[in-house]
């Protein structure tokens, strides 16, 4: 054996083939990619101001999408029915409960959030003078204090936030229009997006295999099936059991006799999509409209609480969402409040299903470099 040949065996020895050393070139490398990535972010500029832009409604239309694609392929499967067909009697039902919204159910939930808005301030006070007499004792001093501080701030935060809105003036008026502008042309181009969406959809990934390498294209079908049905699991679960539970709410609500009833389970149906923490949220107002009623209505409350939460954990949520992303509910923690922290609000909605997207990319990708580098040949062979 030549000495060169020598070198270049102790090289690969421990080099090459050291499993740690390896590992930690390849984070050296990750690291350098998003070093440089942050110092030519002026290149990704366009595509987020061409994502703000078209972002909405593309959203809202995979939403759609995949709450709408089922139907279409079960006709298509099942009675031999157009895809174009089905679309358009879908579309034909959109636009049925849209001009019913319009006409009956927006303008009912307006009176019902403007009567809330009015009667909050009388509200809110029943709640700050019923803990200050809670609290009078002289051992609940510091809780007093901190109550009534805390509340101050906030009292202090809205004043602030309703002058400096105030002040900005055209600014403002413009800001608004602007808002308006984008939620009309997402109104309008989000349909046509959804439309081709139904119509071609399902063809989109094996046309995309198609510039791939020959080899590759079975893995990349492989992955794209898994995230579309985590997305599509997790988009019609969180859904269906966000409409379950404003249904609950609103019943429980109605026969306890709670005042706004309707508008605080329609809230409670929108915070649940936000996992875990959504529920709990919408349990604020109910708490706060119920102690001013009386004492009992607040008693009741809980109870309709207590019901709705048992039948979510324990009947609705394993069946109509099961345990499709299989994430546990410490990372779900983490990521809301991680994501929320970075993103705001869009950061809450989409942390999860981003998460299982990465989730699906990064196993992918150790597997191939598992199979790939030579580094676990051992473990594979076993």
């Amino acid at each position: 054996m030549t000495n060169r040949e020598t070198k270049q065996t102790v090289f690969q020895r421990w080099l090459l083939n050291n499993k740690i050393i390896s590992s930690m070139l390849i984070i050296l490398l990750l690291l350098a990619i998003i070093y440089m990535f942050d110092k030519v972010n002026f290149i990704f500029e366009p595509i987020v101001a061409l994502f703000s832009a078209v972002g909405a409604p593309i959203i809202i239309a995979g939403v759609f999408y995949y709450l709408l694609n089922p139907i279409v392929d079960w006709a298509e499967r099942r009675y031999k029915m157009s895809r174009v067909a089905t679309i358009t009697v879908q579309f034909l039902v959109l636009l049925v409960l849209i001009v019913w919204g319009l006409a009956v159910f927006i303008p009912w939930l307006s009176d019902q959030i403007v009567g809330l808005i009015n009667h909050w301030p009388e509200y809110w006070r029943a709640l700050v003078k019923m803990i200050d007499q809670l609290t009078a004792d002289k051992r609940f001093a510091d809780v007093n204090k901190w109550f009534n501080q805390t509340n101050s701030d906030i009292s202090k935060w809205v004043q602030n936030y309703s002058a400096e809105y105030a002040k900005k003036g055209i600014h403002g008026v413009s800001s608004v229009v602007g808002t308006l502008t984008s939620a009309i042309i997402t109104i309008v181009t989000f349909p046509l997006i959804l439309f081709y969406l139904l119509k071609d959809g399902h063809q989109m990934p094996n046309y995309m295999a198609k510039f791939l390498p020959p080899k590759a294209r079975g893995s990349f079908l492989d992955t794209i099936g898994e995230i579309n049905k985590q997305i599509s699991n997790y988009i019609r679960g969180q859904l269906s059991v966000a409409f379950a539970v404003m249904v609950m709410f609103a019943i429980g609500y109605t026969i306890i006799g709670l005042p706004y009833g309707w508008l605080i389970a329609i809230s409670a149906g929108l915070l649940n999509l936000i996992p875990f923490l959504g529920s709990f949220l919408a349990m604020v107002p109910a708490v706060v409209v119920g102690l001013f009623v009386s004492p009992m209505m607040l008693v009741y409350v809980f109870i309709v609480f207590m019901i709705e939460q048992t039948l979510e954990g324990k009947v609705i949520a394993p069946k109509l969402l099961g345990n499709s992303l299989k994430v546990h509910p410490v990372t779900v923690v983490v990521i809301l409040l991680s994501a929320g922290n970075i993103f705001g609000l869009a950061g809450v909605v989409f942390g999860i299903p981003g998460y299982a997207i990465a989730k699906v990319l990064i196993y992918r990708l150790y597997k191939w470099w598992q199979l790939n580098s030579g580094l676990f040949r051992d473990e594979t062979n076993q």
